[in-house]
C-alpha cells in the first residue's frame, strides 16, 4: 500500500460525520419501513425461490455426493494447489522470483490495479480466489447425471456466486479501495453509503444500481436527435419518418422494427454512431417504430397484436406517406423475431409488400438459446406469470436485472465497487443510459413469447404457431434475406441465430460481426473498429463449417449491407420529406412514446 504520512491522510470532520450518519439512519429506517409496508399491502412476500435455484442445486449435491471418491480427489487437488501457492508466496516474500500459478483472463478488469501484481499479499489473495473459482467450477461442471437444463442452471448460478465473492468486491481485500479509504479518511465509504441509499430509494427498497449519470442525457436533445417527424400513432407504436439528407433516395422505403424489450434509440444514440442517421445519408427513406411503454391497460395485447398494430399497420401508413406499396424491412433482436413471424403470416396471405428482410442478432430457432434459457422453466414461467397477473405487465427492472446477470462483472459488480466502495459518481455514458431506460412487457404478449418460443421452440415448427387465426410457416418466407449476428453475443448467440439459414426459402446472406449484441451492430464505418466475416458459398448446416470457410474483412459491416440492399433495388426517386404525403406530422422525432421513462 505504500507509506502514509500525516499530511497524506484526510480526516472526516466529526460534526459532519455525525450529521451524515444521522441522515443515513433516518433514510435507512424509512426505506425499510416502506418496504415492509408494501409487503403487507401485497399480502405475501412471494416465492422464497422464484428462480427455482434450490431444486437445481439439491439435484447437483445429490449427484455429487453419490461419488465421494471423486469429490475427495478434487479436494486433494485443491489442497495441493494451495500448498504450492503458499510456497510461491513465501519465496516472493524472501525476494525470490515466482511464476504465478493462475492468472486472470485477458480483459478481466477486476484486477487491473498494479498492487494485485506488485504486492505479495494481494497477489496471494488474487491467486487463491482464482484457484478456488476454477476448482468450484470444475467440480460443478463434472457432476454426472444432471439433465442439460439443470446443469446449465447450476453452472450459471455458480458463476454468479463466484463473481459475487471476488476479493475486489470487498473493502478489506481491494487495494484500490483501501488506498482511497486511507487517502480520504473514509470519505469514500461515506459517499458510497449515500450512493447506496439513493439507489435503494430510487428502486423503492429494491437495489437499482445507477450505471451512469442519469441527468447527463435527455432523449431528443443530446441522444436520439436525427431530424424527423412522427407521422402516425396507435396504441402500440409511433411511426417516425426521418428527414432526407440527399436529393435522391431509393425508391423502396426502409422500415425498421426495433425490439420492444428496449427502446429504438440504440440505433440513434449520437450522430457519430447512429445507424438511422447513416441510413438516411445513404439515400434511404427511413421509417422507425417507437414502441409504447405499456401499462396495465395493455395487459391483453398479444404477439399477434404487436404484428397487427406494428409492421402491418406501418406498411399501410408508409404507402400513404410515400406512395410506395413495397418496402425493405429490418428487425433487431425481438423485432427481428416479429419480422420473421410477420413475413410468414404475409406469405400465408400472399402479401408481398416486404421485398427484402434484414435481421440484426435475431433468433427464430430457440433450441440453443444460450444463457437466457437458464431463466426458462415451468416453475420460473409460472412465477413470472403470477407477477404479470397482478400488474398486467412485467416490470422493466425484471428484464434489466436478467440481462445484467449475463455480464455480472461488467454490469453489476464494477458499479458496486465504483459507486459504493470508492464512492465515485458513475461516468456519463449514453449506451448505459439507454441500458437503464427499461420498458415493460404486456402480460399476454410476454407469456406467449416465453412459452411458445423460448420454452417450446414452436416458431420453427410449421403451422405450430398461429397469429390472428393464421398458422404460420417460416419455410414459406422466400424473399432475399440478410442476417447479421455477432460473435460474442450473450443474448442471441450467433450459432443459434445461424440456424435460420436452414429455414428460409429464399437466398440468405449471413454475416458475422465481431464483438457483442450491441457493439457489433452499432459499429459505424468511421470508427474503424472490429471486423466481420462473410462466406459466399451456400450456407452449410454447421455454423462452425461456415466460419471455417468465411473471409474476414476489417471494419464495419454497414457498407456490405448497403451494397447488398442497393443491388436488389437500385431505383431512385426524388427525396421525400415527412408531411409531403398523405400523412401529416403529429410531433417532432423522436416522439413522446420513447420519452416515457419508468421512475
Amino acid at each position: 500500500m505504500g507509506e502514509q504520512t500525516g499530511a497524506d491522510v484526510k480526516f472526516v470532520d466529526p460534526t459532519e460525520l455525525s450529521k451524515a450518519m444521522t441522515n443515513i439512519a433516518e433514510r435507512s429506517q424509512r426505506i425499510v419501513s416502506d418496504f415492509l409496508a408494501r409487503q403487507a399491502t401485497d399480502g405475501k412476500m412471494g416465492s422464497s425461490d422464484p428462480l427455482n435455484i434450490g431444486d437445481a442445486f439439491l439435484q447437483m449435491t445429490t449427484k455429487l455426493m453419490s461419488d465421494p471418491a471423486k469429490l475427495v480427489e478434487a479436494q486433494m487437488n485443491l489442497w495441493q494447489d494451495y500448498m504450492q501457492l503458499w510456497q510461491n508466496t513465501a519465496r516472493r516474500l524472501m525476494g525470490e522470483d515466482s511464476t504465478p500459478m493462475v492468472k486472470p483472463e485477458s480483459g478481466d478488469r477486476r484486477f487491473k490495479d498494479e498492487m494485485w501484481e506488485e504486492n505479495e499479499v494481494f497477489d496471494f489473495i488474487k491467486q487463491s480466489y482464482l484457484l478456488s473459482a476454477r476448482w468450484v467450477q470444475g467440480v460443478v461442471a463434472n457432476v454426472e447425471g444432471l439433465d442439460d437444463h439443470t446443469a446449465k442452471k447450476v453452472d450459471f448460478y455458480t458463476r454468479q456466486f463466484i463473481d459475487a465473492m471476488a476479493p475486489s468486491n470487498f473493502v478489506a481485500t481491494n487495494p484500490e479501495v483501501l488506498r482511497a479509504t486511507v487517502e480520504s479518511g473514509g470519505e469514500n465509504l461515506l459517499k458510497g453509503l449515500n450512493n447506496l441509499l439513493e439507489d435503494l430509494e430510487r428502486g423503492k427498497g429494491k437495489l437499482s444500481i445507477r450505471m451512469t449519470d442519469l441527468d447527463a442525457f435527455k432523449v431528443g436533445e443530446n441522444i436520439a436527435t436525427t431530424p424527423g417527424k412522427v407521422v402516425f400513432q396507435n396504441e402500440l407504436i409511433q411511426l417516425i419518418q426521418y428527414t432526407p439528407t440527399t436529393d435522391k433516395v431509393l425508391k423502396k422505403p426502409l422500415m425498421i422494427i426495433p425490439p420492444w424489450i428496449n427502446k429504438f434509440y440504440i440505433l440513434d444514440l449520437r450522430p457519430k454512431n447512429s445507424f438511422i442517421r447513416w441510413a438516411v445519408a445513404q439515400g434511404h427513406t427511413v421509417f422507425v417504430f417507437a414502441w409504447v411503454n405499456p401499462d396495465e391497460t395493455l395487459a391483453a395485447k398479444s404477439f399477434g397484436d404487436y404484428m397487427q398494430d406494428g409492421p402491418l399497420a406501418a406498411l399501410e401508413q408508409i404507402e400513404k406517406a410515400t406512395g410506395e406499396r413495397q418496402v425493405n424491412a429490418i428487425g433487431y433482436c425481438l423485432g427481428g423475431t416479429l419480422l420473421a413471424s410477420t413475413l410468414a403470416y404475409m406469405a400465408a396471405h400472399n402479401d408481398d409488400r416486404i421485398t427484402t428482410a434484414t435481421y440484426f442478432t435475431t433468433m427464430t430457432d430457440f433450441a440453443e438459446a444460450g444463457e437466457l434459457s437458464v431463466f426458462i422453466d415451468e416453475a420460473q414461467l409460472q412465477a413470472i406469470e403470477e407477477k404479470m397477473a397482478e400488474k398486467g405487465y412485467l416490470d422493466g427492472s425484471e428484464m434489466a436485472g436478467t440481462f445484467n446477470m449475463l455480464r455480472a462483472n461488467d454490469l453489476i459488480w464494477s458499479f458496486v465497487v465504483n459507486n459504493y466502495l470508492l464512492g465515485k459518481e458513475p461516468f456519463p455514458f449514453d449506451l448505459l443510459y439507454w441500458n437503464s431506460d427499461s420498458t415493460r412487457m404486456p402480460a399476454a404478449m410476454h407469456s406467449f413469447y416465453l412459452r411458445k418460443m423460448y420454452q417450446e421452440n414452436q416458431l420453427v415448427v410449421p403451422n405450430a404457431v398461429s397469429l390472428k387465426g393464421t398458422p404460420i410457416d417460416l419455410r414459406k418466407v422466400k424473399l432475399p434475406t440478410y442476417m447479421i449476428s455477432t460473435r460474442e453475443d450473450h443474448i442471441a448467440p450467433w450459432k443459434s441465430t445461424y440456424a435460420a439459414t436452414q429455414i428460409y426459402g429464399g437466398p440468405v446472406r449471413f454475416v458475422l460481426s465481431a464483438s457483442g449484441h450491441i457493439a457489433g451492430i452499432v459499429n459505424p464505418p468511421e470508427a474503424g473498429k472490429y471486423c466481420y466475416w462473410t462466406n459466399t458459398k451456400k450456407a452449410p448446416k454447421d455454423p462452425e463449417a461456415w466460419l471455417k470457410g468465411a473471409e474476414q474483412t476489417d471494419g464495419s459491416w454497414w457498407p456490405d449491407w448497403q451494397k447488398w440492399i442497393t443491388k436488389l433495388g437500385p431505383e431512385q426517386v426524388d427525396a421525400r420529406t415527412p408531411g409531403e404525403g398523405k400523412l401529416k406530422p403529429i410531433e417532432d422525432a423522436p416522439g413522446s412514446y420513447v420519452k416515457a421513462r419508468l421512475s
